[in-house]
């Protein structure tokens, strides 16, 4: 078949998951025409594992999509079940947002929003194979359409030669039932691609019907919610409850008492699973001396029984996985409708992308999500959008777009899977992001969406909204400027706070600064602010004022930082010819060829000698 008889592409996206979504937005709303390939069309944006959106540092990462112009915040308040800030009782740095959504009309928003963008076809597909013929690329299903573009996004998930097992029970298949890919996996290793093989798993689906929520304890949503986009209106209500409960000794003694039937534990298992997100077994065994574990109960959506067991994923088999569920608090007679299993699959090593996700040795090539190594739907839908943004500036000849460990928790999860590599699922967290404080959820978009605008993804109403929260802060920090007369009023409000009234005029910024008094507190009193000022605007001002030396510290840092990241180190630096340096590190810096003096300090087994000896030979000029 000749090139003019295949359908044209600007791009094509393998696979419609949270990465495959928004790498396909990102480009069909930067002007390229783009195809999006799924092995089903059931499976564009489906929840595979915990019907959730956010949490623990990943809040940070769908606020970070959504200030870019991405879509995964949007949908999942829309589609919300329940609205929780994590960490609530700590400081700002960590504090993070989830949402309980529903697991049908999750899928179906995402489908109908990607349907309607006129840039994109949408085709049902397994690909079999890819060829590179000069500046283009050849996909190939297994119905033998071909279609030819100058770049492709991977966004595969977790289908590549995917096996779920439970028990002794191995099924080639995708998540839930769907058909797995069975034929890219080759294709990529004859590209000269290293794979990997990695494991996750699910809990078991239990009837609401079958459970005793009496012995549990009641999991509500937060009164005063909160959202993840800048772009939702109205407020996300509260539609259902979730509940906590434990296993038990008889539990974990039903485990240990069958370990030689657990695939995770027997070794069956190749794959190497998420050390953060563990099974059942695996924790009852590490965690040997605890006496029980916490469960959640959530529903999957409002239009099913079906109630997911956060805490409960296994693989054991299917009899034994009764017995343990019934073994655990209010769940004596729980009726499964779906068993719990493992799923094997391959991926990538991602120390051969670039940190702007483009493969090393096949310019026009991206790869995001699970194929990258990492874990959850919140890093994936983070890789597919930076994904998408810099195959549309590959297509237009722009230089591409790298965020730093300084700008985002993208920039963070995306240095340490292309820098670091990963043995395992990669999770983000906040111990991760060296300056977390910076990278607070609240100011998401304050840092991320004029890079958004600047790549043609941040539309004109966006744009409009950020710039207007922009100018509503710097009003609320010009009104915390007005000073207040130390009178008995203040005496009066000083002491009710627990604070030494102040013997001079203060500013109001000046109280956030000295006391433990908040914006709120001084609101109340003063009336200060009207309705205009949200407590999200005051929120920010209050941290950005109370927090204002350690993010002055912070800022000090990323200077020092950054003197190393905007040194350049040539594509062809010859780094086996340079004496001085170590062999290994010699190997390391030659196979994760560094952007930057920054980048190559961070690479394991280079050492701040190596990076002396290299500083200076790059700033010499020398290759």
């Amino acid at each position: 078949m000749e090139e003019k008889e295949m359908e044209q592409f600007d791009s094509v996206v393998v696979g419609a998951g949270h990465a495959g979504c928004e790498a396909a937005l990102a480009l069909a709303r930067t002007g390229n025409k783009t195809l999006l390939l799924t092995i089903s069309l059931d499976a564009i944006a489906f929840l595979a594992c915990n019907p959730s959106i956010g949490g623990t540092a990943k809040g940070q990462l769908v606020a970070e999509i959504d200030a870019l112009g991405g879509q995964m915040g949007i949908i999942a308040d829309k589609t919300a079940l329940q609205i929780r800030m994590l960490n609530r009782g700590k400081g700002p740095a960590v504090q993070s947002l989830r949402v309980q959504a529903d697991k049908n009309a999750y899928h179906t928003e995402m489908k109908k929003v990607l349907e309607n963008e006129p840039n994109i076809v949408i085709r049902q597909g397994e690909v079999t194979s890819i060829e590179i013929a000069g500046d283009k690329k050849i996909v190939t299903t297994q119905l033998g359409l071909k279609y030819v573009a100058k770049s492709v996004v991977f966004a595969t998930g977790v289908y590549l030669k995917s096996e779920i097992i439970i028990g002794k029970n191995r099924e080639k298949t995708g998540p839930n039932g769907f058909k797995n890919a069975n034929f890219l996996s080759n294709c990529l290793q004859n590209l000269g691609i290293r794979l990997l093989r990695f494991k996750t798993g699910t809990p078991v689906r239990i009837h609401a019907r079958s459970v005793d929520f009496s012995k549990m304890e009641t999991q509500l949503g937060d009164e005063n919610t909160l959202s993840f986009s800048t772009m939702t209106e109205e407020k996300v209500e509260n539609k259902a409850i979730c509940h906590l409960t434990y296993t038990t000794p008889l539990t974990h003694e039903i485990i240990r008492n069958n370990l030689d039937k657990a695939p995770a534990i027997s070794g069956e298992i190749k794959g190497v699973g998420p050390r953060y997100c563990p099974s059942i077994e695996t924790k009852v065994v590490r965690f040997a001396d605890r006496e029980r574990h916490q469960l959640f109960l959530e529903p999957e959506a409002l239009d099913t029984q079906e109630l997911y067991l956060q805490g409960f994923s296994t693989s054991m088999p299917a009899d034994l996985q009764k017995e343990m569920v019934h073994s655990v608090v209010g769940l004596e007679n729980a009726e499964i409708m779906r068993d719990a299993y493992a799923i094997e699959y391959d991926c990538i090593d991602p120390t051969q992308l670039k940190p702007t996700l483009e493969l090393k040795t096949i310019s026009g090539l991206f790869f995001a999500g699970q194929i990258n190594g990492t874990s959850g739907y919140e890093e994936a839908g983070a890789q597919g959008i930076i994904a998408g943004i810099n195959a549309s500036l590959f297509n237009k000849n722009r230089p591409q777009l790298v965020l730093k460990r300084s700008d985002a928790y993208i920039g963070v999860l995306i240095d340490d899977i292309v820098t670091k590599g990963t043995n395992e699922p990669y999770r983000m967290m906040t111990s991760r992001a060296e300056y977390r404080l910076l990278l607070r959820q609240d100011n998401a978009d304050v840092r991320l969406t004029e890079i958004g605008r600047s790549v043609g993804l941040v539309d004109d109403e966006r744009y409009k909204k950020f710039k207007e929260k922009c100018k509503k802060i710097e009003e609320i920090e010009e009104i915390l400027q007005k000073k207040v007369n130390t009178d008995e009023k203040l005496a009066k409000f000083f002491e009710k706070n627990g604070e030494s009234v102040p013997k001079e005029n203060l500013k109001f910024c000046d109280f956030l600064k000295r006391t433990n008094i908040d914006i709120f507190k001084i609101n109340e009193e003063y009336h200060l602010f009207d309705s205009n000022y949200d407590n999200r605007l005051l929120e920010i001002v209050n941290t950005k004022i109370k927090y204002e030396g350690y993010i002055k510290q912070q800022q000090e840092e990323i200077d020092k930082m950054l003197a190393n990241e905007n040194v350049s180190i040539p594509e062809d630096f010859d780094y086996m010819s340079i004496k001085g340096l170590r062999v290994e590190a010699r190997e390391k810096l030659s196979k994760i060829r560094p952007l930057n003096l920054g980048q190559a300090s961070r690479i394991s087994g280079v050492s701040p000698a190596d990076i002396s000896i290299l500083s200076i030979l790059v700033k010499k000029g020398k290759k």
